[in-house]
């Protein structure tokens, strides 16, 4: 991932509404969520969630998909791992990491070591 995409991706999670959605997509799964469900989990108007579910489309965060009469919309976890991967790139000033790419830790590390 570059800096570019980072921060497009940064941009996009940085909004009460755009972050709640997502979390909610990540949680959902690949079944992911209708705007409707999205609608009834964060209380916000249907126009207004549609204007950010459009942000983390186009972040590459969440994919939409038409399904029957639904659209029903997906977190990218490809895309949210890289993300991950691209802030957390250098955590160890460049010492191999004591955790396996892709496993975050329960909670912060207690020493100056990398514990993530």
């Amino acid at each position: 991932m570059d800096k570019t995409t980072a921060l497009a991706g940064i941009g996009a999670l940085a909004h009460p509404i755009r972050l709640d959605a997502f979390r909610a997509l990540v949680v959902a799964g690949e079944q992911g969520l209708t705007p409707g469900a999205l609608v009834d989990m964060l209380g916000v108007a249907y126009a207004k969630l549609g204007f950010h579910l459009k942000d983390l489309n186009e972040a590459g965060l969440v994919t939409s998909e038409q399904v029957g009469r639904n659209v029903v919309y997906r977190a990218v976890y490809p895309q949210m791992n890289a993300l991950l991967a691209y802030l957390t790139e250098n955590c160890c000033q460049g010492a191999p990491c004591a955790v396996a790419p892709g496993s975050l830790p329960a909670s912060p590390p207690t020493s100056s070591r990398c514990g993530c």
